[in-house]
């Protein structure tokens, strides 16, 4: 059976992961920030897709990283991004997004 960070992986697995949870957070985070939205407005365009989240629960979910990569991308949809930079290994730095 696979660990997975979630349920007692190894801690440089576990490492590896919280990086791109972090860069998961900060994608949506920039998505808010370049439209301006507060949490109240995401969980209004949320809806539109099906997705009944108070902005309590968005922001407790965004901030402790801890979501799909479903909810990542139908935030992104909420959001008419189009599209993201995806860093590989070899680039090493931060996840900034394109203004």
């Amino acid at each position: 059976m696979n660990a997975t960070p979630l349920n007692g992986s190894a801690p440089a697995e576990a490492a590896a992961y919280a990086e791109w949870e972090d860069r998961a957070k900060e994608l949506v985070l920039w998505g808010m920030a370049q439209r301006k939205l507060t949490y109240k407005e995401l969980a209004r365009r949320l809806e539109r897709y099906g997705i009944e989240e108070s902005a309590d629960q968005i922001n407790r979910k965004v901030n402790r990283k801890r979501f799909s990569a479903a909810f990542l991308l139908v935030c992104l949809a909420a959001m008419e991004v189009e599209s993201v930079p995806v860093p590989t290994k070899s680039a090493q730095r931060k996840l900034r997004p394109p203004r």
